[in-house]
This record gives structure tokens, sequence and C-alpha cells, in this order.
């Protein structure tokens, strides 16, 4: 009989736990059994070896066990010992065994050997690709300087081709998907209010929380599994939830109010919000007068800002937008609205973020508990080396953030992505990168690294990215899967996954701060390679011997841990983790010590860094392009079981969710003569059309907005699960409105109809 995969987990899951009640009758039993000839199910217990790992299956980086039976991965469990994760894993993070054995992974570096933008190449040994690869990155920065080309990472494992190689190599241009296209005004804005980055895990005291206001924020699909378990346990607890969604989402359904906002009016109601309770004399006065500056000229600000005000823009009540807040205040400090995620979204992003910031700090809640705590990071050394020839903020999902200045290196080319023309500051912006590619200006950009990154499923306006893909004068992609982008590129090495290689150190900011291990449970599938032997290898063959004075990766681990008082053993012995204690409340500091390293040392309301900068120093509304008649505000959110656009050809998420649906209103489809599972194609004000995609009818969005999960319309052949499932909100992202402070892409500036296919 033929097992499905969900059949086969059910079994599989009773079989374990027969397994477990056997295993734990001790050795002596087991020992009597195996002088019977006993069976065992799948494995005797002195076949398994155990490593350390954290997940890449998000950005999450949760603490995983692997277990290991004759060279072969069985099996993947969350590691108890991790403060964040605490012993779970995430649908995702059980399928990390199907990406290993994923038939699809590339397995050998490949040569172009014809037109870029098909599949054209021949198999290279590794000595052959990396030393062509060298050959054409040095003739480059030879003879246009090292800023002509620009590397692109994602993935956590990034570090080596996000932080490290470009910055050796002396090149600026280092994009991350993760900042502008995601995070940049979360980050910049938390760096002008608290002198602090918000960091790769937001810092929210579930445990102590008693009352959560969700904006934006999609928790039970934007799913990372710690968020889940401390949301969850929250709500167990009697929190009350507020969502403010023009879907009614999955978190929705748990909330006691559920506001259908109109989309792009987000910074209105947080400005109403705060104008009760200033108003009212609702906030936190003492908090205010000890840990802040600048609330004066914020109570001027926001007198106009009146829930009658916000009612007509946000199609929100002004009785509900009213009792909402007189709810918060109750409950302070032990209230909360966490900052979230894919925070880009209308191009005016930072100050929207400002806004809730602020809006919490009204509240009294920052670094109070059930509020946001101030995470800390061990001070872990990097490995010595010579200075880096640039300075350049790549970002990343647990980046630092930089404050209102222009990160440059003098006596060196700038930032090619228009940072102090185009916006203000921030990590370099990886969509504006593109742009060098095609013009030349500021100055040309000839080359490209890329690294783990989609680039046809994360840059909006693919067409554009296409004519900077022909332009390029050569193209290195590193990968485990033949992402469709690779067909443009030059020389594709095939990387090892992360369940068979060694990786940087995880070096988090948390409430409780910790180091995590990232090592090799088998090795590496034949004729791949680990990303740091790539960069490295490619490092010595550029001449860049003096960053890589380290002979195998586990001295260069080693000396890193070196400067903590530990070693890989002693990793390996705590565990695969190792913690320290944080600090993360108010409480934790002493007299004349702050934790907000502004420039007045209080967090800033009124931000004079703006103010010189010629921003509003105060959060402002401002009003979005409305769609066209005929069309719907295109919106896009993530699903639990995928990631991006990583995830869809893994053999086991591909069978539970194997394409995207369009949510239309039910009424609106109604009067389209759509009904559910209708095939449609979607068509952007720009003409450009997706694949066909099923129709999801439902009372669940508002009727001027569709909604699709990120990710699917693969349109790479050999992607043989992810191919045409689905349709890409990518492609009809070829409009973004750039962030003037931050450089943040707000993409939902797009807009689409319905076209049923006959």
């Amino acid at each position: 009989m033929k097992l499905t995969r969900r059949e086969f987990l059910r079994r599989g899951g009773a079989l374990a736990g027969m397994w477990t009640g056997l295993s734990q009758l001790g050795e002596p039993v087991l020992a009597f059994l195996r002088t019977r000839g006993a069976r065992w199910p799948w494995y005797r217990p002195d076949e398994v070896r155990i490593t350390y790992n954290y997940c890449d299956m998000c950005m999450w980086r949760c603490g995983m066990l692997v277990y290991t039976v004759n060279g072969r991965v069985v099996k993947v469990e969350g590691n108890p010992k991790d403060p964040k994760s605490r012993g779970r894993l995430c649908g995702r993070g059980q399928a990390a065994v199907a990406h290993l054995y994923d038939p699809d992974r590339l397995r050998k570096p490949l040569i172009r050997t014809g037109e870029r933008g098909t599949w054209s190449f021949r198999e290279a040994t590794w000595e052959e690709a990396l030393d062509r690869a060298a050959e054409a990155l040095t003739r480059l920065r030879d003879q246009y300087g090292p800023e002509s080309v620009a590397w692109f990472a994602h993935t956590t494992g990034d570090f080596w081709f996000g932080d490290y190689l470009p910055l050796a190599f002396g090149s600026p241009n280092v994009g991350k998907p993760a900042t502008g296209l995601c995070l940049t005004p979360r980050e910049v804005a938390a760096q002008l209010t608290f002198g602090r980055g918000v960091g790769g895990h937001e810092p929210v005291d579930w445990e102590n929380t008693r009352y959560i206001v969700l904006i934006g924020n999609h928790i039970g699909e934007n799913a990372h599994n710690t968020v889940m378990q401390d949301f969850a346990r929250a709500l167990a607890q009697g929190a009350k939830l507020v969502v403010v969604d023009p879907r009614y989402s999955t978190a929705a359904m748990k909330a006691h109010r559920w506001l259908p906002i109109k989309p792009g009016t987000d910074t209105a109601l947080l400005l109403a919000w705060m104008n009760v309770l200033i108003t009212e004399g609702l906030y936190d006065r003492e908090y205010i007068e000890k840990y802040t500056v600048g609330f004066e000229r914020l109570a001027e600000h926001i007198r106009p800002f009146t829930p009658e005000w916000a009612a007509p823009i946000t199609e929100i009540p002004a009785e509900v937008i009213r009792e909402v807040a007189r709810e918060m205040a109750a409950h302070r400090p032990q209230v909360v609205i966490p900052p979230g995620r894919h925070v880009v979204w209308y191009g005016n992003d930072t100050q929207r973020m400002r806004a809730l910031f602020i809006l919490n700090v009204l509240l009294g809640n920052v670094g109070r508990r059930g509020g946001l705590y101030l995470p800390r990071a061990p001070a872990l050394d990097p490995y010595p080396h010579p200075p880096f020839p640039v300075e350049v903020a790549a970002g990343g999902c647990g980046a630092a953030a930089v404050g209102i200045r222009i990160p440059d290196t003098p006596g060196h080319p700038p930032r090619a992505d228009g940072v102090g023309s185009k916006f203000a500051t921030g990590p370099v912006v990886i969509q504006e990168l593109i742009e060098p590619m095609i013009t030349g200006q500021p100055y040309p950009i000839r080359g490209l690294v890329v690294y783990g990154v989609n680039l046809f499923h994360s840059i909006p306006n693919v067409p554009r990215t296409i004519e900077a893909l022909k332009r390029l004068e050569f193209v290195l992609a590193i990968d485990v899967l033949p992402q469709e982008h690779l067909a443009w590129a030059d020389i594709v090495l095939p990387e090892a996954t992360f369940l068979e290689r060694y990786d940087e150190l995880w070096v988090a900011s948390h409430r409780i701060p910790y180091i995590a291990l990232r090592e090799p449970a088998v090795e590496p599938l034949p004729d791949t390679r680990p990303g740091w032997w790539i960069a490295r290898e490619l490092g010595l063959r550029l001449g860049l011997a003096d960053y890589f004075q380290w002979s195998s990766i586990e001295e260069y681990l080693n000396t890193r841990l070196m400067s903590v008082g530990l070693s890989l053993d002693r990793l390996r012995e705590a565990g695969g983790v190792f913690t320290w204690p944080g600090k993360p409340y108010l409480e934790d500091y002493g007299e004349g010590e702050t934790p907000f390293p502004t420039p007045s040392g209080k967090i800033e309301i009124y931000s004079e860094a703006l103010a010189r900068a010629g921003f509003d120093p105060l959060p402002v509304y401002e009003p979005v392009e409305e769609p066209p008649p005929g069309y719907f505000r295109l919106l896009y959110g993530r699903h639990p079981l995928h990631t991006f656009g990583k995830t869809q050809n893994n053999p086991w998420l591909a069978e539970v969710y194997p394409e995207n649906e369009v949510w239309v209103n039910d009424e609106a489809a109604a009067a389209l003569g759509l009904k559910n599972g209708d095939l449609v194609l979607l068509e952007n004000q720009d003409g450009v059309r997706s694949g066909p995609v099923r129709v999801r009818a439902t009372p669940r969005i508002r009727k001027d907005a569709v909604y699709l999960v990120h990710g699917f319309g693969h349109r790479g052949s050999r992607l043989s699960r992810a191919e045409g499932r689905g349709a890409s909100d990518n492609l009809l992202i070829t409009r973004y409105r750039l962030d003037p402070i931050s450089g943040g892409a707000g993409m939902r500036v797009n807009f689409v109809r319905l076209i049923q296919e006959v």
C-alpha cells in the first residue's frame, strides 16, 4: 500500500511514541531484547549521532538537534537548550530533512556555454570554476574598482558573502533583501527614537503582557516558531487582543476586536490613539518625565489628530478608536504594540514606525514588564584581521541599525544605492543597486555576486532586474537549488545545505543573550561545498589571504570563542547553546546608567536628527494613491509553511501547501461573476500579468483589496514541484515608493484587476 506523506507522519508519530516508551525501559531491558533477536523500528540506539544546529528554513534561527543514522539525517527536533525556541520547531523546520535530500539540488559547479537567460551550462571542477570566477572579479576590480561589483546575500549563512568577503574585497555595494525590502524603516525609526535597533527578534515581553495590539502584524501566518509559542501563551493567560488589518487574518480570529482598516491609513490611526492618550491624560506621566525628551512638542503636534479626524480616513468609527485607546491605557504598562516585520508598505514607513514606537512609549512599556524588553547580545570578538578597506552596513535580520548619517569611508567611492540623494540613511538598499547596473549612475556596477537571493522573487520590478542582468559583464551565483535567476549567471557554485556545514556562530541579541553552534550532521553532497569554504577559496584567489589566516573553520570558530572563554568542545558540552545574563528591564540599570544610547541619553520623541536633516521631527500622515476604477490594491503576506520564495520546492511542504490563492471579497467576486476555485489571471496597472491562480472568495477581506501569499509562481523548469504553481506577487510589483528617510521600498502601491481564464 502506498502511504501519503500525511499518513506516514501519523503512523510515524505513533511508532516514535512506542519507541520512546521502549527506550525508557533502560539498557538492561534493551540488551535482553537484543539477545532475543528483536527487530528495531528503523535504527538501533547505538547507531544514533546527534549534532547541533540552528535552523535555516527561515531567518529565525531556532535551535535544532539533528539525528543521523548510518550517515543519513533521519530526524530533526528543537533544541531544549535554546532560550528562544525552547525545544520546538515549526513545520518548516521539520522539513529540513526534505530540503537536504531534495532531488532537484545543484550537484556540480556550472560554467555558462550559451546565452544568458537560458540553462546553457557545462559541468566543471571546483578548481576551474573558482579560478574563472576569481579571474573575472579581479579583472573588474582592476579595471573599474572594487565598487563595480555588487554583492547580494540572504539566508542565515549570508555572513560570508554579505558581511565579510565583499568588505575585504572593498565594495560598499552589499545588499540584503531583509533591509530595504523588509526591516529598514523599523530599524532606522528605532535608532532615531531609542538609539538602538530592534534586531532580529522582536523584543516583546509576551509572558507578562495583558493587552496586545497587532497592526499589520500577521502572527500565525507570518509565523516564527517562538512568537507563536509566546503569543499563544499570552492569549491563554487572558491577554486581550486587537488586530488592525484589512484582512480577517488568522490572528484576527483570536481577537476581541478586529479593525478592518483602510489600507495605507495606519499612521492616521496611530496619531489618533496618541491624541486620546494625551488629551485625556491617560499616558504614563511619570515614565515620560523620567525617560523621554520632546513630549511637549508631541502634545502640541497631536492636537488636530482626533478620532473624529481619523475616522473618515481609516474607516474605523471614532468611538471605536477612542475605546481602544482607553483600553490600552487601562492595561499599561502591560500592553504592547509589537513592531513586526515586513514593514515596507507605502513609502512613508519610517514615520509610521516612529509613530508606533512613540505610542508604546506613551504607554510606558519600553523596558517594562509586559511591554518591549531591552535585548542584549554576547560580547564576542571577531576573528582578528586587517581593517576592511570600506565601512558599510549591509543590514539584515539581526544586524544593528545605523543612525541618521551617511555611511562612507574617506578616500573610497560611496555606496551606489542613492543614500544622500534618493534617501537619507540606513543600511544598503538592495533594490536601488539595480539602477546603476543599467544607467551607470552615480557610477557603473558591472559585476554581481548573488548568494541565496532569488532575484525574481524578492526585488521589485522584475523587467528592470532582467535588463540589469543583461548589461552586467559577470554574474556569479551561489545557491543550493536551481532557482530561476541562476539561468542568468555565468558561473554557478552549488552550496552545501545548513545541515552539511559549519557556519558563523549565531550571536543572539535576546532577553537571555546566547551563542549557538551550527555544525555538519553529514558530509556535504558530493561536489557541493560549504559557504565558508567557497568564500575562503575565492578570497585566497582574489589576493585577500590576510583576511583568511585560518586553515580550517574549526580554527576560525575556536579563535572567536576564546574571546569569551569558550571553545567548540565546551559549546558542544553545553548542548550547542551558551547563555549569559541579560538586562531586559529598566530596573536592571543602575543610577546614571542608560539603555538608550541617543545623544540625550533618553528616548527621543522629538527627533533633532530628523529636523537637522530636513524631515518632520514628529510622525506625520501622508495619504496614499487610491486604486483606479476596476482595480484592487495588491496586498501580500506569508504562509506558516513557507519562507519567501525559498521553500515552494520542498517535497514535504509542497505537498501540504502546493500553491497560493488570490483572496477576493465574496461580494466583489460575485460582482465579477467569480466563485471559489475559478482560475484567474492578475494584471497590474502596467499591464504585467501573473500566471493562473485560483480565487478564494471570502468575506475576510475588504472590497478594495486582494491578497496573495508571497513566493509562488516560480518559472524555473528545474524546480520540479514549484514551477507554475500559483501567482507571483513580486512579478506584479512593478512600482514602489521609496521612503525618503530610510530607503525602504514601499511596495503596496500596486493595483491589479482580475481576468477570468477561459
